[in-house]
């Protein structure tokens, strides 16, 4: 379990392991990143999907949940991927949300370090993640952090139909 905890001027945030217990809390923040995005209808997931998916022994996804004063603040949703190319483990980090109220205190920043510093003490190192075109915020934080722009890389996906096709039916 991760666990750290810093004092700011004026916060104490804390950055702790998701639990089962954070599944509601994890469902509001993807629908509140849906919103903000203009997506909202995009978002289908439910409470059920993270508790029966991100938990236990096969669980899809870990997460980390980032605390101010014992509040939420943010989250981070990621799992581990392997380089084929590379020969090593490392790590996609498929959501980051800070809080409007918490954002400017580094969350965001010790979020993708603690996910970071996860993927290397199982052997990870490299770390992936993608971001929408409009949020030049993050793709400014992420490059201050060495998180640079692929430019040989371009992500493909199917989803709905297609992927039922693909899959065989």
């Amino acid at each position: 379990m991760i666990v750290t905890t810093t004092q700011s001027l004026t916060a104490d945030i804390r950055i702790r392991t998701g639990e089962i217990g954070d599944a509601e809390t994890i469902h509001a923040t993807i629908q509140a990143m849906g919103r903000g995005l203009d997506m909202a209808g995009k978002v289908t997931c439910t409470v059920d999907d993270y508790r029966q998916f991100g938990f236990g022994p096969d669980a899809a996804f870990s997460s980390l949940i980032a605390e101010v004063d014992g509040g939420f603040a943010g989250l981070c949703l990621f799992f581990p991927i392997f380089s084929t190319w590379r020969g090593r483990p490392g790590v996609f980090i498929q959501d980051v949300y800070v809080d409007d109220r918490f954002r400017g205190l580094g969350i965001g920043e010790r979020l993708l370090r603690e996910v970071a510093a996860w993927s290397k003490a199982r052997g990870g190192d490299y770390l992936r993640l993608e971001v929408d075109v409009e949020n030049v915020a993050a793709q400014r934080l992420y490059e201050r952090l060495g998180i640079t722009w692929q430019t040989k890389d371009r992500a493909h996906a199917a989803y709905g139909d297609a992927f039922v096709a693909l899959a065989g039916k």
